[in-house]
């Protein structure tokens, strides 16, 4: 199915793995709903979505998202192999709605997918009259942790390859941001090569948000330092301590630090981090606290220094902005970061790292300012200026100028825009050939013959089990499509072992 005509209303499905609380997600939301409010039908397939840790368009009808597959595959086993399990369950989800006709049912103009490419064949072969649209939030295998040991970079080797050999699959491929592109293109040139990578930056709500006079002002005594991130060690979020404990003892007085984020506690990494943030802060002699609800959070002592906010819903996150003087942003070579975003919305300055997808948000001395993750004692500086240094007529600048940023740049407009345009070019690019999937099966449905061929020779009686028996060496059929596919699949994979050493020299300088 096609759209020819550019006001046509198009039939778009999404394939999320979960759809919790983060940055990938919120951008599935913001990019769902805006092609909604464009008139077009929207539904989200995912794997997961807890109704208690997902943004509030996903639960409460807003959205159409329907969760399916949920039941066989784990997303994880005993904390690991996540990569194969996510496959696993990817392709759970994409076959479940399949053969249950939802998606026929919904008669799609195009499929947004994202975070995980391995599925995109698939559905390529599924649906071929369906185009397919990939966003790259960040080359998987740079995500990719423990590499430096030979067994997990020999265990991750095919599902790197996996990577971009299923992307190749999707008719356009979009990235969040042009720090993205230009990793993407580092990492596999030949995949660039045949796709024109379309930049999309993820957007925010521009519309005015009101909130309760009473809750907005219950911190406004306070000079709050927010820092609004998953609790993921490669968001850094320990910077953000060091730096507010270098203010000192005076320093600190009626001020806090928020540490504000998403927080599953399914996911082992967000509760070890957590308590290892705990953990630093006590050391350097800051009083904590941890929450989970407004009531509680607005209910913390006065004299507590440093406190932690898990799976912050809407209303508490706006709040926290309204109320804060600083938004601290802390992760290196983020891929884009949609926190800024949100802070410079509410007026809310930004100081953040100067790498990355900041670099394109944050002007540096205009909206906020950037720094060297390296350098704690220049993280504290700012905050210092901010706290006791700036004029009031200065912070409203810095205010203003991000306001008119966000909405000049980043809407949700503009980006349900762009998206739409790039689905409308999709309709004339050429497809990849689905040959090899149809070898996939070929190959199959051939081993699954010769499976009953040999139970025929052993056990039956007929003549055609005569015959079977007749046939030496055992499974004849299946050897030279499985010996030919073995040779492509260890040639394929020695071509992705000799550009590991690139891209492990890339992770590096990053």
């Amino acid at each position: 199915m096609t759209d020819k005509d550019e006001g046509k209303k198009k039939s778009i499905v999404f394939f999320h793995p979960d759809l919790g609380i983060g940055g990938a997600e919120r951008l599935i939301i913001d990019a769902a709903v805006g092609l909604q409010n464009r008139g077009h039908k929207v539904v989200i397939f995912t794997s997961h979505c807890d109704p208690q840790h997902c943004f509030d368009e996903a639960r409460d009808g807003t959205l159409d998202v329907r969760v399916r597959g949920n039941r066989i595959f784990p997303s994880s086993i005993f904390s690991r192999f996540t990569i194969i399990c996510a496959i696993l369950r990817q392709l759970n989800l994409i076959l479940w709605a399949y053969y249950r006709a939802e998606i026929k049912a919904l008669e799609p103009t195009a499929f947004v997918v994202d975070q995980l490419s391995a599925g995109l064949p698939v559905l390529g072969y599924l649906f071929p009259d369906t185009r397919i649209l990939f966003y790259c939030h960040f080359p998987d295998l740079l995500l990719a942790q423990g590499r430096a040991s030979f067994i997990k970079r020999a265990y991750r080797l095919p599902f790197d390859w996996i990577e971009q050999w299923s992307m190749s699959f999707a008719d356009a491929i979009a990235v969040n941001s042009s720090f993205t592109k230009g990793i993407v293109g580092q990492v596999w040139p030949g995949l660039v090569k045949k796709k024109d990578l379309q930049v999309i930056y993820p957007c925010v709500d521009t519309t005015e948000k009101t909130l309760p006079d009473d809750v907005v002002a219950a911190w406004h005594d306070l000079g709050i330092l927010l820092s609004i991130n998953r609790f993921e060690k490669k968001k850094d979020i320990g910077l953000a301590i060091k730096a507010y404990a270098g203010l000192g003892k005076n320093g600190r007085a009626r001020t806090r630090l928020v540490l504000a984020g998403g927080y599953d506690p399914r996911v082992q990494e967000n509760v070890v981090y957590h308590q290892e943030l705990v953990t630093l802060a006590e050391s350097l002699k800051l009083k904590t606290a941890t929450t989970k609800t407004i009531v509680t959070a607005l209910n913390v002592p006065e004299d507590i220094d440093v406190l932690f906010l898990l799976s912050v819903p809407n209303t508490l996150k706006d709040m926290l902005l309204k109320s804060a003087k600083l938004l601290i942003y802390t992760p290196s070579n983020e891929h884009f970061g949609i926190v800024p975003l949100e802070a410079m919305l509410a007026g809310v300055p930004v100081l953040a790292a100067n790498t990355g997808g900041p670099l394109e948000t944050v002007v540096d001395g205009e909206t906020g300012w950037h720094c060297p993750p390296e350098n704690t004692e220049k993280w504290t500086a700012v905050m210092d200026n901010v706290l006791y240094k700036m004029s009031n007529k200065e912070l409203q600048k810095v205010s203003n100028a991000g306001k008119e940023r966000v909405k000049r740049e980043f809407s949700n407009v503009k980006m349900a825009e762009r998206l739409d345009g790039v689905i409308e070019a999709m309709s004339g690019v050429e497809r990849k050939s689905l040959k090899v999937i149809e070898a996939v099966v070929l190959v199959t449905v051939i081993v699954l013959g010769d499976v009953v061929l040999h139970y025929l020779g052993k056990y039956g009686e007929s003549e055609v089990a005569a015959i079977a028996r007749s046939l030496t060496p055992p499974y004849p059929l299946s050897a030279i499509p499985l010996i030919y596919g073995a040779l492509y699949a260890v040639a394929s994979l020695v071509r992705s072992f000799w550009g590991i050493g690139q891209r492990e020299a890339l992770k590096k300088n990053q």
